[in-house]
């Protein structure tokens, strides 16, 4: 029995010092991909997250990142003006799982990506985005050339495996004397919306005090009729009380129109 258990400690022992020294497990974690190499070779298969068992000396196995990566960088151009313009970006990316193999054979680790392909990238895209705009352009549809930008990067990153998830300008740097023209021509643009503003509630004060005196105007103009009025009626009352006050009681004894005058008796009896 003593024989049995000593032997079945030196298999055990043999089997720890053989996985201590030759290590054939090999682990995946959470958000990265393992690409396998024979002998330096790479191969197609792709390990996925977990415990896999490589075969020791012949094969190896490289882990790569997939997870999302934030890269910040800047890019100096030429506008369609020929103004020398600064752009400060920001890129999020991430590695294609499907094609880590072929990223590392072909570029190397997540590194190398991003010295080798991602900052030549941005930089090329950058400028020749930037080339086809005007600085102010550049300024006032900021939108669309960000739009322009992320365009450029996607379809030159993805012949290297690497998706764009998000790119964004973070800022646009231009020369000082562009920056001073800029400042007086924000400057002008502001005094004349002052003075439009200005020449508006003139305008607009103007036609009320128009609108006013019309109204004032009017006015007199009804009360003097309404005076008028009044006078007529009031002389024609008058006119009417001496009539009445001089008259005798007696009717007239004549008429007058196209027949001549005839004398009319009145039997008072």
């Amino acid at each position: 029995m003593p024989n049995h258990l000593a032997r079945l400690a030196g298999v055990v022992l043999a089997i720890l010092v053989f996985l201590w020294i030759f290590n054939p497990f090999v682990v995946i974690g959470a958000g990265e991909r393992g690409v396998v190499m024979n002998f330096g070779a790479v191969q197609k298969e792709i390990l996925g997250e977990g415990l896999h068992l490589r075969i020791p000396i012949m094969q190896r196995v490289v882990i790569m990142d997939v997870r999302v990566q934030k890269g910040e960088g800047q890019g100096d151009a030429a506008s369609k003006d020929l103004q020398h313009v600064t752009t400060n970006v920001a890129l999020n990316y991430h590695l294609d799982p499907a094609r880590v193999a072929e990223t590392y054979q072909t570029v190397g680790t997540l590194i190398a990506v991003g010295d080798r392909i991602i900052l030549p990238a941005v930089q090329e895209s950058v400028k020749a985005a930037t080339a086809q705009y005007t600085a102010e352009e550049l300024i006032s549809r900021r939108q669309e050339v960000r739009d322009k930008i992320r365009n450029l990067l996607r379809e030159r990153l993805a012949k290297n495996g690497v998706i764009v998830d998000e790119f964004s300008i973070v800022n646009f740097s231009f020369s000082r004397e562009f920056n001073v023209a800029i400042e007086s021509k924000t400057t002008a643009e502001q005094l004349k919306l002052k003075a439009e503003r200005d020449l508006e509630r003139i305008r607009i004060e103007a036609e009320q005090k128009i609108s006013s005196a019309r109204a004032e105007a009017e006015a007199l103009r009804l009360q003097k009729e309404i005076v008028t009025d009044n006078l007529i009626r009031l002389r024609q009352i008058e006119m009417q009380q001496k009539a009445i006050d001089k008259w005798d009681g007696r009717l007239p004894q004549v008429t007058g129109g196209a027949m001549p005058f005839i004398d009319i008796k009145v039997d008072n009896r």
